[in-house]
């Protein structure tokens, strides 16, 4: 059985958590707006790109399972899937526009470590144009927001249920 065939049932929780989408519809359906909302305009590679490096940074396997399965669907190279994650180290595998994202992504999500540096901001008011960088901004918001969601209510990596 592969991680992609686990059923939640199969899963052992130690306390069961609520299905928010189940029982605060109009919120969930609120994120999911700001998320198709968010990804106007953005090149679909940086998306995931994205979603994926705010996911390892707050720990949610379920979303970082998630976007890398779609980031591999979308035709992402598993060599830019492993550097993500050291993308600093590893700047070569990535455009300017993407290191500037990515270190964007890290200064939103980790904001209560120093928010976001100037620098940071630069470098991506730099590689975007002004709606662009808008839209970027509410791309990092919107997975933030994803990632709470799950790890909030013990979503289990490979029980997308999409």
């Amino acid at each position: 059985m592969t991680t992609t065939e686990i059923k939640p049932a199969e899963i052992d929780h130690p306390l069961a958590r609520i299905n928010f989408a189940k029982l605060a519809p109009k919120a969930f359906r609120a994120v999911i707006g700001l998320d198709a909302a968010a990804r106007e305009g953005l090149d679909p590679a940086l998306v995931e790109l994205v979603q994926i490096r705010s996911s390892q940074l707050n720990h949610c396997a379920y979303c970082l399972h998630m976007h890398t399965a779609d980031a591999r669907k979308a035709g992402e190279s598993e060599e830019r899937l492993h550097m993500t994650g050291v993308w600093r180290e590893a700047k070569h595998f990535f455009t300017e526009q993407e290191q500037a994202a990515l270190a964007l992504t890290e200064a939103v999500t980790l904001v209560a470590d120093g928010g976001v540096p100037d620098a940071v901001y630069a470098q991506a008011a730099a590689q975007f144009e002004e709606r662009e960088l808008a839209q970027l901004l509410a791309l990092i918001f919107t997975i933030n927001t994803w990632n709470r969601i799950a790890l909030a209510t013990g979503k289990v990596a490979g029980t997308d249920e999409r």
